[in-house]
């Protein structure tokens, strides 16, 4: 039963303002359960039966707590349609999974994303940032400040991991813009109707980038995270070919577009909010933690993750039926007023800040979040104390149901 006037199916609504977009889901959040939608037509899938909704923080905390019933892996979790089995091939990693396979794949990867080997190459965070704003400044001001700053840190870093060469960085860039370009005609062209089809190259071009680098890495290791995984390493568990691509797909992707859009959101929070500012500038280290989770807080990078119901239960004074899909809406979650004072407001102070910008507890939470934390800080502490006054303008935002993105925004300083 629809009891609104707009449908969140509709790639109309992901363009609208974000005052607009905000507004709605403060009406979904403000009616006693959640509101079931159609789903939308789309070339390589035929139309779903529909989904729930979630957009309260309380359900979609309990719907992650319990992955027996809210799975990811039937028909994948990225994604509202069900995913073909073509498309599992490139984009059908741990994401998309269930136990035990998720858990499998989530162990073997897991020890590259510990804070203590994070730790190990934070030096290399901390020089790349440093040659980021080196290069802002010599370039100066009005350039575009996402391209220029906010996507370079998480692309080198990722690729650095996995001993991808600088000369392929662009490469890797355009083609996870194109993955998560959503319907923006900037990055899919005017005509979607062969939309899969340049998906599918997408991924297929970036799998085979690292299963060449991973035949060449096995007879040549280093001590990159390609040959970790090829070379039987970790406990002497090791990715196929097949799921190794899958996995790089999803590094670049997750690792690499996510970061990117908080480190943009958070200048622009910055800039529209001078208090705050102030308050991070007058001592960095001890604010700095407070800023970096309210900034992923109000960017929410990922709007939302989908699950399939695997048996009839009841959640929170619900009935969800098996066989039905439910859409986690991140976005929404972190702007509850029942669990966040002010939730529009940019307050780098919030404590405790239990958003799940990250995704919710449980196996799928964000397996880089303390990677992405220590890109966002080290990136802002250098960029703040350099140059302290630099401004965001108005942001050019992706036309995504998937990503927050922006594409870009001007900076002034």
């Amino acid at each position: 039963m629809r009891l609104v006037d707009f449908d969140l199916s509709d790639q109309a609504f992901w363009a609208l303002p974000m005052a607009e977009r905000e507004a709605a889901f403060a009406r979904l959040r403000a009616l006693d359960g959640p509101v079931f939608f159609e789903e939308m037509e789309v070339s390589f899938a035929p139309k779903g039966p529909g989904y729930h909704a979630l957009v309260r923080h309380a359900d979609i905390l309990e719907a992650s707590r319990n992955p027996a019933v809210f799975c990811s892996g039937d028909g994948g979790a990225t994604n509202i349609p069900d995913m073909p089995p073509e498309f599992t091939e490139y984009f059908g990693s741990m994401i998309n999974m269930d136990d035990p396979r998720h858990a499998r794949l989530r162990r073997i990867v897991s020890r590259a994303f510990t804070p203590k080997m994070i730790r190990q190459f934070e030096a290399d965070v901390e020089a790349a940032a440093a040659r980021i704003v080196d290069d802002l400044l010599a370039k100066g001001p009005g350039c575009d400040f996402v391209t220029e700053v906010a996507a370079r840190l998480p692309l080198k870093i990722i690729c650095d991991m996995m001993g991808i060469p600088e000369k392929d960085y662009q490469f890797v860039f355009d083609r996870s813009n194109f993955i998560l370009g959503g319907f923006d005609p900037e990055y899919i062209g005017s005509d979607i109707g062969d939309v899969a089809t340049r998906l599918l190259n997408a991924g297929f071009e970036l799998q085979q980038l690292v299963q060449d680098l991973a035949a060449h890495r096995a007879d040549h290791p280093t001590s990159d995270l390609t040959s970790a995984l090829v070379n039987a390493n970790l406990d002497g568990e090791r990715l196929t070919l097949q799921e190794l691509g899958s996995f790089f797909i999803l590094l670049v992707v997750a690792g690499n577009e996510t970061t990117r859009n908080a480190i943009s959101y958070g200048l622009r929070l910055l800039t529209k909010n001078p208090a705050q500012r102030a308050l991070l500038l007058s001592d960095m280290e001890a604010h700095l933690p407070g800023t970096v989770e309210e900034i992923v807080r109000l960017a929410s990078p990922v709007n939302f993750m989908r699950r399939k119901v695997t048996r009839d239960v009841e959640m929170n004074g619900h009935l969800y039926r098996a066989g039905e899909k439910a859409v986690l809406f991140y976005w929404s979650a972190n702007r509850d007023a029942a669990v966040f004072t002010d939730p529009h407001a940019f307050d780098i102070t919030r404590s405790p800040n239990p958003h799940v910008g990250y995704g919710g507890p449980g196996p799928h939470f964000c397996l880089g979040a303390h990677l992405a934390r220590r890109e966002i800080t080290v990136m802002f502490r250098e960029l703040l104390r350099r140059v302290p006054a630099i401004e965001g303008g108005k942001p050019d935002r992706l036309h995504s149901a998937f990503i927050n993105g922006i594409k870009h925004m001007e900076c002034t300083f």
